[in-house]
């Protein structure tokens, strides 16, 4: 019985001539659009374990060079049955769940390295599968944004081949979504293990790269008038002057209020306007605004 082909190269947006430097951009450009945590479209858990089944395929050598023995005429989602013949290594210690069953016809249950989207935070067990040969893995790790600004010292334990241990990770300053930690050595076998780093939503916050944007709600005669605001900033309220004009949906630049770069420097903190239109007036109120109209 046939299973659908699954274009790995395709699904990672490459070519089947990338360098192993091309495929990790990809899969990181990948990761920080459809993880579950930050993403909001429907398909974002399925795409997610989609290009983590790819990634998983093309990062390793062995993997790739068996995976393009296939030949480059099928199409994604094409039935697909193993040729004659074809050989897989069933490894231990893994369950495959995570994957298709394209990968395991070709790869059987359990051919997994420990790595790509897992979270260290949550206890995941990460293996790689009891082999001696040294490499390098990649885990995806969700932060909120109070601890990326803050930086400094976690303990992380990790499960692999040789039991659980903890490792204590330093959180330089200067990350944002998208940085990458590498612990030298610290994979089993000895490869190195790389952190790509997700920011969570914030409930005030909106992230782009080291610059931060929050929107304040202001009512109608404010933003006509003009009017100092109080803002939330990451070490506490400042005051800022809004001019008289503003218009809906404008912003205001607060200069180094966004997030810590490691320079020591840091982003800037837009604050985004939003004009509230009164939904109940006072025949008071209403006489005042119809003559407002009149004037023009």
């Amino acid at each position: 019985m046939g299973v659908q082909y699954k274009d790995y190269y395709q699904i990672l947006g490459v070519s089947r001539e990338a360098s192993a430097d091309d495929i990790r951009k990809a899969y990181r450009k990948l990761a920080k659009q459809y993880h579950p945590d930050v993403s909001k479209e429907k398909d974002a858990e399925e795409k997610y374990k989609e290009i983590n089944e790819a990634y998983e395929v093309l990062k390793d050598p062995d993997k790739r060079k068996k995976y393009d023995t296939l030949g480059m005429n099928w199409q994604n989602g094409q039935d697909f049955t193993p040729p004659p013949g074809w050989q897989y290594s069933d490894f231990s210690g893994g369950n495959g769940e995570d994957f298709s069953d394209f990968f395991e016809s070709l790869f059987g249950r359990g051919a997994r390295n420990f790595g790509g989207f897992q979270d260290i935070f949550s206890g995941v067990n990460f293996t790689n599968q009891g082999q001696s040969i040294k490499r390098d893995s990649e885990v995806a790790v969700t932060l909120s944004l109070e601890d990326v600004v803050r930086g400094g010292n976690h303990n992380f334990v990790l499960s692999g081949a040789n039991g659980k241990r903890t490792l204590n990770v330093n959180l330089p300053k200067g990350m944002t979504e998208g940085s990458q930690i590498r612990l030298p050595g610290k994979a089993d076998g000895g490869g190195d293990i790389y952190i790509n780093i997700h920011v969570a939503p914030h409930k005030i916050f909106e992230v782009n790269d080291h610059d931060l944007t929050c929107e304040i709600k202001v009512p109608v005669w404010d933003a006509v008038l003009g009017k100092d605001l109080a803002i939330k900033t990451l070490d506490g309220e400042v005051m800022i002057k809004m001019p008289a004009g503003l218009q809906d949906g404008q912003k205001l630049r607060v200069r180094g209020k966004g997030m810590p770069k490691r320079d020591g420097t840091n982003g800037d903190l837009y604050v985004r306007i939003k004009i509230e239109i009164p939904k109940r007036l006072t025949t008071k109120q209403k006489d005042l605004w119809q003559e407002l109209a009149k004037l023009g």
